[in-house]
């Protein structure tokens, strides 16, 4: 549990950080490309093995990592685009709500338990994220395109079973910190690329305080996906369950840290949907 809470901790962290970046006006994607190589060069640094590149391109979960590289950058494109086009709360309830894709696939392909208490407990959490992602001045418009929420919502879900299944399938225990930091190079090469593409357009400025906090974020980031893989490791806990409470958590601990560290407005829907994240939590785990 231990690292379930460690993992929901960086994860909120990361919002701070995103936080700071629009405080400090830090460029996002600059940030996001330096973030992983910075993330890349922590899985290289807590590896206590030997590097054997050809033995890593030759592993198991190699092809998997590439897989995860390409998602996470493109999903990350993604929030920022449905976040532009159809509004932050959508962004958010579309990101947190894909909690369901790797529930339904812990349940489908490992067996996972599912009495009353717990499948309660996850509609409980659905309708929680729901209600403490959206703000009172915002609504969902399907006037405004369904099509980016819904590849928001199957990406991050996507992502998250993923790297369930590769945990689970192709990673030895002591393989956690070199598969984490393969995807996260291959996530990097990606937004390089892009940069790159931006330098050719000269549509591109570069400031070193985005590198500063490029490798904040990294540093973030890379302990939030280490810790949800060791959490994964944990046979007393779930995938489902797991997801659930990861999930939950984070939409409910950022939205706390929003009010008391930025000041952000909070309204009595999102009190309601903080009480239920709460409630949501202790059925599941409990169940």
């Amino acid at each position: 549990m231990i690292y379930l809470l460690l993992s929901i901790l960086a994860s909120t962290a990361i919002f701070v950080a995103f936080k700071l970046f629009e405080r400090f006006k830090i460029n996002t994607l600059q940030a996001i490309v330096v973030n992983y190589f910075t993330a890349a060069t922590f899985g290289v640094l807590s590896y206590d093995a030997k590097i054997n590149t050809l033995e890593i391109i030759n592993s198991d979960w190699f092809y998997g990592a590439i897989f995860l590289g390409v998602l996470f950058i493109s999903v990350f494109n993604l929030m920022a685009l449905t976040a532009q086009r159809n509004g932050l709360s959508v962004a958010s309830v579309a990101g947190k709500m894909s909690v369901i894709i790797p529930v339904i696939f812990g349940l489908y392909a490992y067996n996972e338990s599912l009495g009353f208490q717990k499948l309660f407990g996850i509609i409980l959490a659905l309708v929680a994220v729901y209600l403490t992602a959206v703000k009172s001045k915002s609504s969902i418009d399907a006037k405004q395109g369904l099509l980016l929420p819904f590849l928001l919502f199957f990406g991050s879900g996507i992502i998250d079973a993923s790297l369930k299944y590769f945990e689970t399938s192709f990673v030895p225990k002591n393989g956690v910190p070199i598969f984490s930091a393969t995807i996260f190079g291959c996530a990097g090469i990606i937004g390089l690329l892009i940069l790159v593409y931006k330098v050719v357009n000269k549509s591109f400025k570069f400031e070193i305080k985005n590198v500063f906090g490029g490798i904040l974020l990294g540093a973030i980031n890379y302990y939030s996906i280490i810790y949800l893989l060791k959490a994964l490791q944990y046979n007393g806990l779930e995938s489902s369950t797991l997801f659930t409470v990861n999930n939950v958590a984070i939409v409910m601990v950022s939205t706390l840290l929003g009010l008391f560290l930025f000041r952000e407005s909070i309204s009595r829907k999102n009190w309601i949907g903080i009480t239920l994240a709460i409630v949501s939590i202790l059925l599941v785990t409990l169940a």
